[in-house]
């Protein structure tokens, strides 16, 4: 029984991970609404919806006000998932990871938000040869995930499309905006890892790679 003096209120034992689905929730629908809306009445409750999305995620993610604010604001039209894509090179049962310059001391598959006009292939195979200076062609689908669903917290949602890729030359790489380094790792020394990738998903690489079988992994 709760103390009288110290009540326990239903909202403590809620776990903060579903306030952010709350929140993720409300936005969805205020985005939506704000997209079709014409009514200046409508338009200003679906924009207080947004509001409180905001709040409720800035409370339950260390993702800070005015990102959150920003990230919303610039989200239009009816919401779908953020597409994330990310290339595995396999070489000698080593995995090819790239140092960011934003997580100087963290590592992660080359990739980022798919382009719009290329197919997820050419998505892939882009961000190998812009992060890691490797030409490669993408050849098979490893993984789908629901990233925030199970990983991280943020205020959209976002699928992560993972395949494999095979060099097709030696490559070079060059310091750019958002690397600074590239090296191959196995399974047992792999460096700190960026929230963009997670251990689970490594191991899942090195085992589609020896597998011609692998059925890709789908959440």
């Amino acid at each position: 029984m709760a103390d009288r003096d110290n009540p326990t209120r239903e909202s403590d034992q809620i776990e903060p991970k579903q306030w952010v689905k709350w929140a993720q929730t409300l936005q969805a629908e205020a985005q939506s609404g704000l997209a079709y809306a014409t009514n200046p009445f409508d338009i200003e409750r679906y924009e207080r919806l947004r509001d409180l999305s905001v709040e409720i995620m800035n409370t339950y993610t260390d993702a800070g006000m005015e990102k959150v604010r920003t990230m919303f604001a610039n989200e239009t039209g009816y919401q779908t998932p953020k597409i994330d894509v990310r290339g595995a090179v396999v070489k000698n049962g080593k995995i090819l990871l790239v140092q960011e310059k934003l997580n100087a001391d963290r590592w992660s598959l080359p990739g980022g938000w798919a382009d719009v006009g290329l197919s997820l292939k050419e998505n892939i195979e882009k961000e190998v040869r812009e992060e890691a200076g490797l030409e490669v062609k993408a050849t098979r689908l490893v993984a789908i995930y629901n990233w925030l669903k199970s990983y991280v917290d943020a205020p959209f949602s976002m699928y992560k499309m993972v395949m494999l890729c095979e060099p097709v030359g030696e490559g070079h790489f060059v310091d750019n905006a958002e690397t600074e380094n590239v090296a191959y790792f196995s399974l047992g020394e792999l460096p700190p890892l960026t929230r963009k990738v997670s251990r689970d998903l490594i191991v899942r690489c090195l085992s589609a790679s020896k597998d011609w079988d692998h059925t890709p992994y789908i959440e």
